[in-house]
């Protein structure tokens, strides 16, 4: 029988399960609404709005944690990484978990709110991905395709902030953004995958298998030529091209560190997305300022 927290206690175990003691996520999640804004905004986005999103970010990436070990909260307990979640553990009850989770997507739309009607319609369509996610990984073998797409919705909803419109570039940033999540969660999955087969969840790097690593890949490279079109459509130039060679190393340093499938260097490689997503948005902010 699991002893009652204390005060203090409880706060640590909600902040736990909200991810704040591991910030990954949220800087995962960021970047591409961040590359959004910069070249929406042309360097110089509404700060305003910029707040808005980047607070909604850190709102909904905590809801979507909750929510996600909600309903794992069956199979958290036999896979080790995830075995001391707080509700796995006992710390944190079910009941408590979702009134949490609708607290945070209450916060989450009333800043949206302060912003248009468009990205006020499309935070719809955003919360439902982030609720429903969770769930895909019991019936599809490409749950990570729609963590992409759910990660991605910060795209056309931070075009839509801030120019009233979803262009056709935001859309071909939002497809790169969708690439990249299948890049970094199937590392990320490479790392549950025994687990993941005893237990029956589904994954891209079951779904890969031995060609895990030439399908990322390809991945990588595919997400790179869109990368390259949108700084063409955006008329980025050579500090933007400098953000993307160093993407491409970053990339390139994460297929060796995967190349054994090892636990703890696929995690690091998992990891290392948010130097890829730092140097994108970096080349993205200087040509703008600069060039």
């Amino acid at each position: 029988m699991t002893r009652p927290l204390s005060n203090s206690g409880k706060l640590n175990a909600y902040w736990r399960l909200m991810r704040f003691d591991k910030p990954i996520g949220i800087f995962l999640l960021l970047w591409p609404g961040l590359w959004a804004l910069w070249i929406a905004g042309q360097g110089h986005p509404d700060t305003g709005i910029v707040i808005v999103i980047v607070l909604g970010t850190l709102l909904m990436r905590a809801a979507g944690c909750v929510i996600n070990d909600y309903a794992d909260r069956d199979f958290d307990p036999h896979v080790e990484r995830t075995r001391l979640r707080p509700i796995a553990a006992g710390e944190v009850q079910p009941r408590e978990a979702l009134w949490l989770f609708v607290g945070l997507c209450l916060v989450a739309f009333g800043l949206v709110l302060l912003l248009n009607p468009l990205t006020i319609a499309l935070s719809v369509p955003g919360a439902f991905l982030a609720g429903t996610y969770p769930y895909t990984k019991r019936f599809t073998q490409l749950p990570q395709a729609y963590l992409g797409i759910a990660f991605g919705w910060a795209i056309p909803m931070s075009f839509a902030a801030q120019t009233g419109g979803v262009p056709g570039i935001a859309w071909a940033l939002f497809a790169a953004t969708v690439l990249w999540a299948l890049i970094y969660d199937t590392m990320y999955a490479m790392v549950d995958r025994d687990d993941d087969l005893k237990i029956g969840v589904k994954s891209t790097a079951i779904l890969f298998g031995r060609h895990d690593r030439l399908i990322i890949g390809l991945l990588q490279l595919t997400m790179l030529a869109i990368l390259l079109a949108v700084g063409r459509e955006a008329n980025l130039g050579r500090w933007y091209d400098a953000g993307l060679l160093g993407g491409a190393v970053l990339f390139a340093y994460q297929q060796w560190l995967i190349r054994d499938r090892e636990r703890s260097a696929c995690f690091r490689a998992f990891l290392n997305n948010h130097w890829f997503g730092a140097v994108i948005f970096a080349g993205i902010a200087l040509d703008t300022w600069l060039s």
